[in-house]
């Protein structure tokens, strides 16, 4: 398996610390509004990235942060006249309520930074310890020119980091680019007790803390949008290295790309800002998933209204060729279908730093040649078929949802309905199909054999 890795730039064979186990961490958001499709986007890759690792025979333990203590938090609060605690308890909600919806399952702990301020507060101890970091009146700073290999994730010197340096003015900081560690309270604010004072803590700090705690000083594989390369993951690598003395945080680092509207950077000041709780309105949650992953993880994507339509066609394309292949039971027909070379396939694919892309155009050449042989399908041949596309779904989670009991209901409105149809009685056929429609059930008809698809 290869995996592109950020860190150097290179496409490198991926060997984990522990042999069949992988630690894997992805940033998570912070919880003061609805999340967006940029938010969906790499939380679904990652999804895809974990179960696919899963059915590679890894066991992968998948660690999520939620900043739930930040300034934007704050901020929000004072405008609503609320309790810090109440906006992030509320948009943490909303957050798992839309990552259910999008069938991202794979998560094994989401990590709430207030809960580890113990462990930031160790952590920021011992990075003084060793030199790194520095008090002032107003917090606890990473003196950045201490760590010589800072820049190397997002491959920029310290020349151009300290010509961009962003952040508060602040004459006591040694120097611009140093970032914050420890912010010591303001009236008003939340705070904790530290040996600094009364405060909380930055943003970077409590990642690390959180890892560490999880899976040590180092570990696999890092992920998060490429947007948080520089500075939040370049200072997580500062931070944690400082203390270990070790060569890595993480051994692998992969970065999903941004999403563009309509070929324009996605953003609040262009009102162009899509959330995800109103795509999923127009939109299944299966379409998309499609959409987002029907393109390499890294690449940028321009989200419009003609992808989530060509997304929604393939994807009501597999699920009735499977509704299709649930209903052959005839022994004969000449078309094999040997799943375990196509899912072979596939896998050698996927081996190549997870090429969705390009698995998905082999999925829907799949799909139209099976149609296109669907006469001379065997049960057995459709067996092997119903093998493939599952495989593929255990990680892509593309098919719908089945209507569970009311299966034998649907089936039975159906019946009617052929029935009137080989009576000749249209408008009752009609009238059923319609209604059919109306709650999300596709009946497509094919000579005398009818399809029927949950939408």
């Amino acid at each position: 398996m290869i995996i592109h890795n950020t860190l150097g730039g290179e496409d490198q064979e991926f060997i984990p610390d522990h042999p069949g186990r992988v630690n894997m961490f992805v940033c998570g958001p912070t919880v003061y509004d609805d999340s967006h499709i940029g938010h969906a986007r790499t939380n679904i890759l990652f999804d895809v990235i974990a179960k696919y690792l899963r059915a590679r025979g890894y066991s992968v333990f998948y660690l999520q942060n939620i900043t739930d203590i930040d300034d934007k938090i704050i901020n929000r609060a004072n405008e609503e006249g609320k309790k810090y605690t109440d906006i992030s308890d509320y948009y943490l909600q909303k957050y798992l309520s839309v990552m259910k919806a999008l069938k991202i399952d794979s998560i094994n702990y989401f990590a709430r930074a207030s809960l580890y301020v113990e462990e930031i507060i160790d952590q920021i101890k011992r990075i003084m310890k060793n030199g790194y970091a520095y008090e002032t009146s107003d917090g606890v700073y990473f003196r950045v020119k201490k760590f010589s290999d800072y820049g190397k994730l997002s491959g920029q010197n310290m020349d151009e980091i300290k010509a961009n340096a962003r952040g508060t003015i602040n004459e006591e900081k040694e120097a611009p680019e140093d970032f914050v560690l420890w912010k010591k309270m303001k009236p008003g604010e939340p705070y904790w007790e530290s040996p600094w004072g009364k405060g909380r803590p930055g943003w970077h700090i409590e990642d690390t803390a959180i890892t560490e705690a999880y899976f040590g000083m180092e570990y696999d594989i890092h992920g998060g949008g490429s947007d948080l390369i520089f500075p939040h993951h370049e200072a997580e690598i500062a931070q944690m290295r400082s203390i270990s003395g070790k060569k890595y945080l993480a051994r692998y680092w992969i970065h999903t790309g941004m999403v563009n509207i309509n070929s324009e950077k996605m953003s609040k000041s262009l009102k162009n800002f899509i959330k995800t709780v109103d795509v999923l309105k127009i939109y299944r949650p299966e379409v998309l998933r499609f959409a987002m992953v029907n393109s390499n993880y890294n690449t940028i994507i321009d989200y419009s209204e003609q992808l989530m339509e060509d997304s929604k066609n393939s994807v009501e394309g597999i699920n009735i060729l499977y509704r299709k292949l649930q209903d052959i039971t005839g022994a004969s027909g000449n078309y094999v279908i040997d799943s375990n070379q196509v899912i072979e396939n596939f896998d050698n694919t996927m081996d190549r730093n997870f090429d969705t892309r390009s698995l998905i155009r082999e999925l829907l050449s799949f799909v139209s040649e099976t149609n296109k042989n669907l006469n001379q399908v065997s049960s057995r041949s459709a067996a092997e078929a119903m093998k493939v596309i599952e495989y593929c779904d255990s990680f892509l989670s593309i098919l719908y949802n089945s209507t569970g009991n009311m299966d034998w209901a649907i089936d039975l409105a159906v019946d009617v309905r052929n029935h009137a149809r080989k009576s000749k009685y249209y408008e009752l056929s009609d009238y059923i199909r319609k209604e059919l429609q109306k709650h999300g059930v596709y009946v497509e008809d094919n000579g005398d054999s009818t399809t029927w698809l949950n939408k």
